[in-house]
């Protein structure tokens, strides 16, 4: 299929998809007497496997890392393994962001329970250096 079969089948740029293939992401595409690029049948879903890797956090070079050269050969035990990694890295950045919103809502409250006459620079100093406590700054 020509690339802006691929693209349009994809939704993804026909930049971006010349792009994985520079980056050794998608295996290079034949090139015609004219000059086009003709990619493979599974190129299309080597393309769905990139973008959801990259949706679930994944970087380029994680996905290199473990992206088979032909989609029979996956390598069970690292794909496990790196699955595992991945989504113990999503659980610590939940924990991340849930102190950050406790840490926001708290400051929003104390804000909010200020005195009109109070000193904010002062009170924000006290609130920044609870929040720094918190987190083991």
């Amino acid at each position: 299929m020509k690339i802006g079969e691929l693209a349009r089948l994809s939704g993804v740029a026909a930049s971006r998809i010349r792009f994985y293939e520079a980056s050794g992401l998608l295996q290079p595409a034949q090139r015609q007497a004219n000059g086009y690029r003709e990619y493979a049948p599974e190129t299309l879903t080597r393309l769905e496997i990139i973008l959801r890797a990259q949706n679930a956090g994944f970087s380029l070079d994680e996905i290199r890392a473990i992206l088979p050269t032909h989609l029979n050969d996956w390598p069970r035990d690292k794909l496990i393994e790196v699955l595992r990694r991945k989504a113990g890295e999503i659980e610590l950045l939940e924990q991340r962001l849930a102190g950050t919103r406790r840490d926001l809502l708290a400051l929003a409250h104390d804000i909010e329970n200020l005195a009109d006459d109070e000193d904010c620079s002062g009170h924000a100093r006290h609130v920044l250096g609870q929040m720094n406590q918190r987190s083991g700054r």
